[in-house]
């Protein structure tokens, strides 16, 4: 392919899964020029970076039409939730991700379990909330355990899972009453505690045409042994024996199908990432929520499973084109283990260097999530999560010993991570 007819691509985020996304892009060889906006540490090293902030619709616009980019691919929800999709569509520039009215399906917990219930997609029990007093009045009627949940984006941390009444009052007034979570918590989701095991799967869609990726799990709590505060996710991993193959047929009958056929019937053209995280329950699959893109850290586990060229994918879903009936995975597992700067998801320190290994072992990779880079190369802490570090192996036993091979190589002040990445699957 001569170098003129190939796709300059823009990738918008800051974080592990969009410098996932930047490495998958590079690999195409559709792929021009690559850039991202605003970039860290770890893409500034592999492409141009910009400094524009995601929720800078004009400037982002501005600069796709500048650098001469034939697809953008948004990596994170805000964006999405403020129309970028819509505003690119605009002025003819084919943008992977939903448009302002998909991204409701994130952006708001309560548009979206109301589309559940509009639509029969098996969900938890709830009630929505603005003010204080039916929101208690409720809880007295469907006491704790009580998932309790701020309506608007709080980047993976607005649930809080309630074990007593004391716990779920304070939570509701939190929200409502107090700036637990600022207008994200104007408007609040009460709803049942489900037991099981989480699942994701992330399904990339072009109207009602759709393609799975394998199935995946994320762990959000902080601590080992799924304990302490919930955070954007310390690792995850793929594939996840809970899914068989019927059980994701079963899946994609009762939930995905009904999805995509709802959105269209509620004139919602979707395209992009829609991205189930599903209880299985004993009385069958149930959907916690949809995120309208890809999930970190899940994308960095998923991407390098896919053996196909992802960037025509992303391309046919952004114009509304038919996908692929299937893609190609590499066989085996995937696992990427969270660094974290100790202390998140509460106060914790910025601008500590990082010393990375001078080289890599085969089937292993270093994302940078929090990181900033100086003028001399010198890469530091940025952020609560600040790098993800994977490995792909023929077994998950395999490909967990070769992550935290790497992890032990990297070092920054308080460095902390959880060492029981993937525990439920290895003790299966």
């Amino acid at each position: 392919m001569s170098e003129s007819s190939k796709l300059n691509i823009l990738v918008v985020g800051s974080g592990g899964r969009e410098h996932a996304l930047v490495q998958k892009c590079r690999q195409s060889p559709l792929a021009g020029r690559v850039i991202a906006a605003p970039g860290n540490g770890g893409m500034a090293a592999e492409v141009e970076c910009f400094a524009i902030s995601v929720e800078d619709i004009p400037a982002l616009v501005e600069l796709a039409q500048t650098q001469a980019i034939g697809l953008v691919v948004v990596g994170p929800e805000v964006p999405l939730s403020l129309g970028l999709v819509d505003a690119l569509a605009a002025v003819g520039i084919p943008a992977y991700g939903p448009d302002q009215a998909g991204a409701q399906l994130e952006a708001s917990k309560a548009f979206c379990k109301d589309f559940f219930a509009r639509h029969q997609i098996p969900t938890a029990a709830y009630g929505t909330f603005t003010e204080l007093a039916p929101a208690l009045a409720y809880l007295e009627k469907h006491p704790a355990p009580i998932v309790i949940k701020a309506s608007g984006l709080a980047a993976g941390k607005g649930v809080i899972m309630a074990e007593t009444q004391e716990a779920a009052i304070a939570a509701i007034k939190d929200m409502l009453e107090g700036d637990a979570f600022g207008s994200s918590g104007r408007e609040i989701v009460i709803e049942e505690t489900l037991y099981g095991e989480e699942a994701s799967i992330h399904v990339i869609v072009s109207g009602e045409d759709f393609v799975c990726l394998p199935a995946s799990q994320d762990h959000k709590r902080v601590g080992e042994g799924d304990t302490g505060p919930n955070t954007g996710g310390m690792g995850a991993y793929t594939p996840t024996s809970r899914v068989t193959p019927a059980l994701q047929a079963e899946i994609e009958a009762q939930v995905i199908r009904p999805t995509l056929a709802g959105l269209k019937a509620d004139g919602i053209d979707y395209r992009g990432t829609l991205y189930a995280g599903l209880m299985l329950t004993e009385q069958g699959v149930k959907v916690l929520e949809y995120n309208v893109r890809f999930g970190d850290p899940e994308t960095q586990v998923l991407l390098p499973m896919v053996a196909d060229d992802l960037v025509p994918v992303l391309l046919a879903s952004a114009k509304g084109e038919p996908l692929p009936s299937e893609l190609k995975f590499h066989p085996g597992a995937a696992i990427v283990v969270v660094l974290a700067a100790a202390g998140y998801p509460g106060a914790y320190a910025k601008g500590e260097a990082i010393h990375l290994p001078e080289s890599l072992p085969a089937h292993s990779a270093i994302v940078h999530a929090g990181t900033t880079r100086d003028a001399d190369g010198t890469i530091r802490t940025a952020g609560g999560r600040v790098l993800g570090v994977s490995g792909q192996a023929a077994s998950l036993a395999d490909a967990a010993r070769l992550a935290y091979s790497v992890c032990d190589q990297i070092e920054f002040a308080d460095k902390y991570l959880r060492r029981d990445i993937g525990h439920r699957e290895l003790n299966r």
